[in-house]
């Protein structure tokens, strides 16, 4: 057990203040930092760090216990193994792969070695579906695990790595690439562009090229800008959400490795259209790995005049970009929820109205925007709205990134017109004989081959950019099981429709498996999943059962009568 010295930790806090802040909005980069050094959060350490925010320990308690990569026991290996547990490993051979990591551990998954240097667990997608099984161990990254290689990585960890073959961060393959993807532009040349024109020239720009959120929800982007501009604020402030967690979705991950000079390119457009002087990149825990690589080109752009005072001599017109790190919560992909994890607070969805725009971060006016979009805006401001409108339909404009995985022959990173068919894209992946495909992962629909002649756009089926391709052989009542386990845990139990209802709908979906519910039970179900739908907060919780729905409705005959395997 550590022996804890009480004036060094005031001193690592006071130290961890004076680069994060001395206001509530630090407490979780200083809670990470300090888990980092002791390898848990000792309750001392949290009484300290409540006492140096001026926040009671009870409060920071309640936010340690919220996220599932704080550790507040000692009992923790130095290293821990997370083994991705959502769809695209599992059709990736994951099963075989937890079962060798057993094997050679000697420990069940939730358990540590008896010498302290393992603890094995499973974890929500890492962003490497189209490269499964994957494995995070701390914040290094393993893709294609197979039980074989197991041995190798658990040696490398005794070696601490020491001339690991395993590489830190894997590349996606781009299969197809667009006018997004296939840009020439240089580091600060949308800025530059930007700058030329007004304020509210760039959010009409925008406007006029149609963009709407890429993260899934369709909002027009200039509208957003619009409402945030116009807003009286001493403060304002851009938040770029790369808490890329939703099942399925890898294509921001290699966004922010490869096009990072456009995407800092877009958020400082809009700092510059809404009037902000502050940054946000708010990097899911799952992408520890990626930050190093974000603060270099940050520090680089700095250099070069693209952030800080004057930026590229407009006078007066300042603006940083801070990353912060999240901690294991698929919900602060909600926007209110992830600004109140940013403010310190557990990420706890707000009620809404007030929005963002008006009331967002410490009440200030904010714009939340998705990786993708800040790439497309820095694009759009180069050359110009014709050129984006060139791709799509009239509703959806541009292409749009595709993160493709599962049963198919080219899995990867597609860009691709909104308006093409599943059935065009089914044909672009090799993945032909598909039964069924969930477009927008967890929280999205499973599209049966019957209507693979519909559209993947904001008009008809809406995706975030997750393509999950699944082949006749697969058995859709376990990816039913799948995605409503992900939902059950990554509640954050705020309100009951979603906090009790998708356990119910797990509970139903564990009884067909049994080849124990009737059909009335299930449609009583069935009215459950839309009670859900309408009545929950946000958007994790309404769009929970679309994955249970769409299923039961494609694949009943499927699903209704099992007979059980005797044990």
């Amino acid at each position: 057990m550590q022996v804890l010295d009480r004036v060094k930790i005031n001193q690592e806090i006071s130290d961890l203040k004076k680069t994060y802040g001395d206001d509530r909005s630090a407490l979780l980069p200083i809670l990470q930092e300090l888990q980092e050094k002791y390898g848990y959060l000792p309750n001392l350490v949290m009484q300290e760090t409540a006492h140096a925010l001026g926040i009671h320990p009870v409060e920071v308690e309640s936010v340690a216990s919220f996220y599932s990569f704080f550790r507040r026991k000692e009992k923790q290996g130095k290293y821990v193994l997370r083994l991705c547990q959502t769809i695209s490993c599992d059709l990736s051979g994951k099963a075989k792969v937890a079962r060798q990591l057993e094997n050679e551990l000697g420990i069940k998954f939730g358990e540590t070695t008896k010498d302290g240097m393992f603890t094995l667990e499973y974890t929500n997608c890492l962003g490497m579906c189209d490269q499964g099984p994957a494995l995070l161990i701390n914040d290094r990254l393993f893709a294609r695990v197979t039980p074989e290689k197991v041995p190798q990585i658990i040696a490398d960890c005794r070696r601490d790595f020491i001339k690991s073959e395993f590489p830190k961060v894997v590349p996606s393959d781009v299969r197809k690439s667009g006018p997004i993807l296939s840009h020439d532009l240089k580091p600060g040349e949308g800025l530059k562009a930007a700058l030329k024109n007004t304020r509210s020239g760039v959010i009409g720009l925008i406007r006029e090229s149609g963009l709407k959120g890429r993260g899934g929800a369709g909002f027009p982007t200039a509208v957003k800008w619009q409402l945030a501009g116009a807003a009286q604020s001493a403060k304002k402030f851009v938040v770029c959400n790369a808490d890329e967690g939703e099942p399925g979705t890898f294509k921001d991950r290699y966004l922010l490795f490869n096009h990072t000079e456009m995407i800092f390119d877009g958020m400082t457009i809009a700092a510059y259209a809404i009037g902000a002087d502050k940054g946000f990149v708010y990097l899911r825990g799952e992408y520890l790995y990626l930050k190093k690589h974000l603060q270099e080109i940050l520090e680089k752009r700095r250099q070069n005049n693209l952030l800080g005072e004057n930026i590229l001599g407009k006078e007066g017109f300042n603006f940083d970009i801070e990353i912060r790190m999240g901690s294991g919560a698929y919900v602060c992909g909600e926007e209110t929820a992830l600004i109140e994890s940013l403010e310190g607070y557990r990420g706890e969805p707000r009620n809404r109205p007030p929005f963002p725009v008006d009331t967002g971060f410490q009440n200030h006016p904010t714009i939340v925007n998705n990786v993708e979009t800040f790439l497309d805006a820095a694009l759009i401001c180069v050359k110009g709205a014709k050129w984006f409108n060139e791709h799509g339909t009239e509703k959806s404009s541009g292409t749009k990134l595709f993160s493709v995985s599962g049963d198919c022959e080219k899995p990867g990173i597609y860009e691709l017109p909104f308006g093409i068919t599943i059935e065009q894209l089914l044909k672009e992946v090799k993945g032909e004989n598909a039964k069924a495909v969930q477009i927008g992962g967890a929280s999205g629909r499973c599209v049966a081959r019957k209507d693979f002649n519909r559209t993947i756009a904001f008009e008809d089926i809406s995706s975030g950019g997750s393509i999950i391709v699944f082949g006749p052989q697969v058995d859709m009542l376990e990816v039913a099981i799948n995605f409503m386990e992900f939902f059950v845990e990554e509640s954050c139990g705020q309100c009951t429709p979603c906090r009790e209802g998708n356990v119910k709908l797990l509970e139903g979906l564990k009884l067909l498996e049994e080849g124990r519910c009737s059909a009335s039970y299930l449609n009583e179900l069935m009215r459950l999943a839309e009670t859900i739908q309408l009545a929950s907060k946000c958007g994790l919780g309404q769009s929970s059962p679309n994955a249970f729905v769409s299923i039961i409705e494609n694949f009943k005959s499927e699903i209704l009568g099992r007979v059980p395997e005797k044990a």
